[in-house]
């Protein structure tokens, strides 16, 4: 079965009662500059009684502090410091690239899985199946393919070698 991430930026519980047992969940809310921690406990309690694993964008300390199961840092962080923090056993860093250099950059931040972007949504990062396999074997990273995947390219994933999938609204 394949691990699938879906990312949320709100509490919605309708959403989350959706998803099967091998989604994890990835806050992320880039819109408030304050961060409710009260909020983050709340999902996660509610990620728990579901058996859903909760990360949270952008924010290892307080991850770490909140004791959830990772973090996920995205594409245009590049900061270090997190290297000098000591993790539970079962915490993971994720992250997310779109090119070479940002693979490399998330390889020295010692993330588990990247995220490489973006496979079948035409924008500015948009990488096709074939540079996109490219780019998977230039790491010996578990590769979550991102972008633009839905129930009608769902099955070209496979050609795409990648350990699983990540999305917004292929999840709703």
């Amino acid at each position: 079965m394949i691990n699938k991430y879906y990312f949320i930026n709100k509490f919605d519980t309708n959403i989350i009662d959706k998803q099967d047992k091998q989604t994890n969940i990835i806050f992320r809310n880039y819109r408030s500059k304050k961060v409710d921690e009260m909020l983050i406990l709340k999902i996660q309690k509610y990620c728990k009684r579901k058996s859903l694993k909760l990360y949270l964008s952008n924010n290892i300390k307080l991850a770490i502090k909140l004791n959830l199961d990772g973090a996920y840092i995205p594409s245009f962080n590049r900061d270090l410091s997190h290297l000098s923090y000591s993790f539970k056993k079962n915490f993971n860093i994720i992250g997310s690239a779109h090119n070479l250099k940002e693979i490399k950059i998330k390889e020295i931040q010692k993330v588990k899985k990247i995220f490489l972007s973006s496979l079948f949504k035409k924008n500015k990062n948009f990488l096709g199946i074939n540079k996109f396999k490219l780019l998977n074997k230039q790491t010996k990273n578990k590769i979550v393919a991102l972008g633009g995947i839905s129930k009608k390219n769902i099955k070209k994933l496979r050609l795409s070698n990648c350990f699983s999938f990540a999305g917004l609204s292929s999840f709703e």
